[in-house]
């Protein structure tokens, strides 16, 4: 089972989804572009998700090189799970109706959204 990353954990998570395997320092210097961290924060909540299985460790020298065991898309499946049941009383409806009220969809968007609801409906009829 993939266990459930903070939002601080998903942070780090981004930066080895986007980037790879990291250094502390590599992964520090990545989120401080974004907001303030220090290096032992960063360092504290790798050792914490390498103890809850989100991330690897080797060393090479005196320096660790981090890595992600979960994928973006499983951690966002179980993330997005974990909404629908307990934000939306499990219907994924009112979430898809909610995002699409709260923000200005382009008509790309709303176009790709009604194709993929289409191949869903013909995959369903299958």
């Amino acid at each position: 089972m993939i266990p459930q990353p903070t939002e601080k954990e998903l942070d780090i998570l981004q930066v080895l989804w986007a980037k790879g395997p990291q250094t502390v320092r590599e992964i520090n210097d990545q989120l401080q572009s974004e907001k303030e961290i220090g290096y032992t924060t960063t360092l504290k909540l790798l050792q914490i998700m390498h103890d809850k299985g989100l991330v690897s460790r080797e060393l090479n020298g005196k320096t660790h090189i981090y890595k992600s065991i979960v994928s973006e898309s499983a951690t966002q499946q179980k993330m997005l799970d974990k909404v629908v049941d307990k934000v939306f009383k499990g219907s994924a409806m009112n979430l898809v109706m909610q995002a699409l009220g709260n923000s200005k969809s382009t008509d790309k968007e709303l176009d790709e959204i009604r194709a993929y609801i289409d191949q869903l409906k013909n995959d369903k009829n299958d």
